[in-house]
Formats: C-alpha cells, structure tokens, sequence
C-alpha cells in the first residue's frame, strides 16, 4: 500500500519531528510536573488520540478545509489559545500540595489529563495544516490507495510520537513525585506549568500561521 523507500525516509523523518521539542512536548512535560507520572503519560495518550484524528481528517480530505476557510482557521487558534489561559489559570490557583496530598480520586486526575492533552492538540490548528504539509510528501498516488497510505503514515507518527512523549512524560511526572515533597517546590511547579500553558497560548494567539 505505501512505497518502502518513501515510507523509510518518512520514518527518519517523524522520528526526528517527534524528538524536536515543541508545543505538545512542553505540553506534556507540564502536565507531568503539575500532575504526576500518571498525568504526563495520560497527556500523552491524549495527543496521541488528538493526532489519530488529524491523521483520519487528512485522510479523508478534511484537514484542507484549513487552507481554504481562513476564518475556520482563526476561530479554532483563539479557542485554542483561550483554552490554555484556561489551563494556565487552574495551574496558578490549584493549592500546592505535596504528592499523596493532592486528592484521592486519582482514576478522574488521570482521565482529565487525557482531555486537556487531547482537546489541547484538537484546538491547535498548526497541528492540522502541519498534516497538510507533511504527509502528502510521503504519499504515493501512483500506488492508488492514497487515504490507506495516509493512514499508514498517520498511526505510524502517532505511534512514535506516543511512545517519545510517553517517556518524557513519566520521567517528568517521576521528578515531579520526588521535588513535590516540598510544599515551596510544589507551589513552584505549579507556577511553571501555568508559566507554560500561558506561553503556549501567546504562541498560539500571536502567530497567524
């Protein structure tokens, strides 16, 4: 279904993407310092399932509809960007408890990680014009089959992507758990996280495209 030689340079390729920090890494290493080992792998599956929608979006032809609605584009970019002051504003006012302190329902802590790391990279419109622009590279018309290929490249960089910031996002949670034994390092973590999601939200808001 998809050419071997394009599909070796695309893994070359996606893995250097996935290693590159950028939004959805600081993201996720945010969540880890503010929520735990828990929360920064929950994060990251939320990404991840964000980005097997853009892929499936893509596949279908969905996601040009960016580049040919501007207005579509802006809506979602401010409804991103406000999102994350949303984020940034319960990171500076949640209490800054030490790890075994910060409640006891742990099971809905991890389940909204997952949102807010998935409905996050839903709101990022540069995530889907990204999927505009970089995977048709890798797509073969010649082949036939062009929403297989895309999918094949699409859960492939969901994959890797899941499993590069998985990682960092238990290590993040892990460092977090040992520095938030102190109430002044939790209150501080917390203070990063928010620092965080608001830069990624003047990111978001101050760059068009």
């Amino acid at each position: 279904m998809v050419d071997l030689h394009l599909y070796a340079a695309f893994l070359v390729a996606a893995f250097a993407l996935c290693l590159t920090p950028g939004p959805d890494m600081m993201f996720i290493v945010a969540m880890g310092g503010r929520g735990g080992p828990a929360a920064g792998v929950m994060a990251a599956f939320g990404v991840a399932c964000a980005m097997f929608v853009h892929a499936v979006a893509a596949a279908l032809g969905l996601s040009a509809l960016f580049t040919t609605l501007p207005t579509l584009y802006h809506v979602l970019r401010w409804v991103g960007a406000a999102y994350l002051l949303y984020l940034a504003y319960r990171a500076f006012r949640e209490p800054a408890l030490p790890v075994g302190e910060a409640g006891t329902d742990a099971g809905a802590g991890r389940r909204r990680a997952f949102w807010q790391g998935a409905v996050t990279n839903l709101l990022n419109p540069k995530v889907i014009l990204f999927n505009v622009a970089f995977l048709p590279q890798f797509v073969d018309p010649g082949l036939g089959h062009v929403p297989g290929q895309f999918m094949v490249l699409g859960v492939t960089i969901v994959v890797m992507g899941f499993a590069v910031d998985g990682s960092i996002g238990l290590l993040s949670g892990k460092l977090s758990a040992l520095l938030r034994r102190s109430r002044r390092v939790a209150r501080g973590l917390n203070i990063f996280s928010g620092t965080v999601f608001t830069g990624l939200a003047v990111r978001l808001a101050a760059s068009p495209r």
